[in-house]
């Protein structure tokens, strides 16, 4: 999904073909994800992140549907829990955050290791010495709001602006490729698929003025382990 259309691209600087506004759309659209570690789509992802106290597991990401929770443990994954042994939150909610609450309080005679004469969920945590959970799960936006719409464009067209070479640049180096403005259009047409691993954090767009635009989604400190 696009972050923002070609006519916005168009209003806020890009120039060149379809083509070429559409590459630079994604270029700015994989600078604005690395920028802000945020989904403005639905994306299913496995995610780690750490057992606070009372058992609150804040995640990194705004949560859509969890699917499965488990430990993290020294040797392998722990089993999966049911879904009754926690509850889900999500900032969809106003005045929620996207996190999983382990229910320490409960049990269920039915799992093994977490009934009511074992100590129930706190008393298998405990034995399993978890420190972190492993959630899989629906994450993101439901799509791209205005503000990071508005944010791609004008990122877009700043990072066209900066690979533009100058008249001297182009005679030193033949083989950039630039169109009739001076516009460097060498660069490749990009997939719409998310792509899978790891994404680095970066501590700017590029762009000063998107930095503050996208400043209210920023998300740091959180572990993602990769897409689904």
């Amino acid at each position: 999904m696009a972050y923002c259309s070609e006519e916005a691209a168009r209003t806020a600087g890009v120039t060149g073909s379809d083509a070429e506004v559409a590459a630079w759309i994604a270029v700015a659209r994989e600078r604005i994800d690395a920028y802000t570690q945020q989904c403005f789509e639905p994306t299913d992802l496995v995610v780690v992140a750490d057992v606070g106290a009372g058992g609150l597991v804040i995640l990194p990401r705004r949560v859509r549907i969890i699917t499965s929770v488990m430990p993290v443990l020294a040797a392998d994954d722990g089993p999966s829990i049911p879904s009754s042994a926690y509850r889900v939150t999500s900032s969809k909610v106003f005045g929620q955050v996207d996190a999983v609450h382990l229910a320490w309080g409960g049990y269920d005679d039915l799992v093994v290791g977490a009934e009511s004469y074992n100590g129930g969920w706190l008393g298998l945590w405990e034995r399993w010495g978890a420190e972190q959970v492993k959630v899989a799960g629906s994450f993101g936006y439901d799509e791209p709001s205005l503000l990071v719409g508005q944010a791609c464009a004008l990122l877009a067209a700043h990072l066209q602006a900066e690979a533009a070479p100058s008249d001297a640049d182009a005679e030193q180096d033949p083989s950039l490729q630039v169109d009739d403005e001076g516009n460097n259009v060498a660069i490749e047409d990009s997939d719409d698929e998310p792509s899978e691993g790891v994404v680095t954090a970066s501590a700017s767009t590029g762009s000063s003025q998107v930095d503050a635009l996208l400043a209210g989604y920023l998300n740091r400190g959180h572990s993602l382990i990769g897409g689904v």
